[in-house]
């Protein structure tokens, strides 16, 4: 069974440089609260900014809850990060669905960001349930940073 990936793209007012470290280093400011897999709401959302790297959310005790890993650190241009959330929404690290982004710049300035959640079929015999449901949730992820981005592109 194939699912096809998840393809959302936004434009934002920012350089790609600038939406690239809005994305991975700010992203705790514009992830809404309480949409994480962590007990407790998120403090910190870090991925680690080079290959091989961590992705995990952090709350306010410290302790930390593990999404996945960086998979190519590319700014300004590409990022893919290994989606290590099975079903369940637990950690998994047996388990990859990819999400990569990509940051191309506007001709009029500003920056076109897409974002592709491939390899779907991963999550077995529930896969068409649960993509329909990051399907439902990507678009308001993808709102919210286009909106923080636009706010701070400066």
């Amino acid at each position: 069974m194939s699912i096809a990936p998840i393809i959302q793209s936004v434009e934002v007012k920012a350089a790609p440089e600038r939406a690239f470290e809005l994305f991975t280093r700010h992203i705790e400011a514009w992830w809404p609260t309480g949409r994480t897999v962590g007990k407790n709401p998120h403090v910190a959302i870090v991925m680690e900014p080079r290959d091989g790297g961590a992705w995990f959310e952090r709350d306010a005790e410290g302790a930390e809850t593990h999404w996945g890993k960086v998979l190519a650190w590319d700014p300004p241009s590409r990022l893919v990060l290994a989606w290590q959330l099975t079903s369940q929404w637990a950690y998994d690290p047996d388990f990859v669905t990819e999400v990569e982004m990509t940051f191309a710049p506007l001709a009029g300035g500003g920056t076109l960001v897409t974002l592709e959640h491939r390899n779907l079929e991963r999550f077995g015999a529930t896969a068409k349930t649960h993509a329909e449901a990051l399907n439902g949730g990507w678009p308001r992820f993808i709102e919210a940073y286009r909106q923080y981005t636009d706010e701070h592109a400066a």
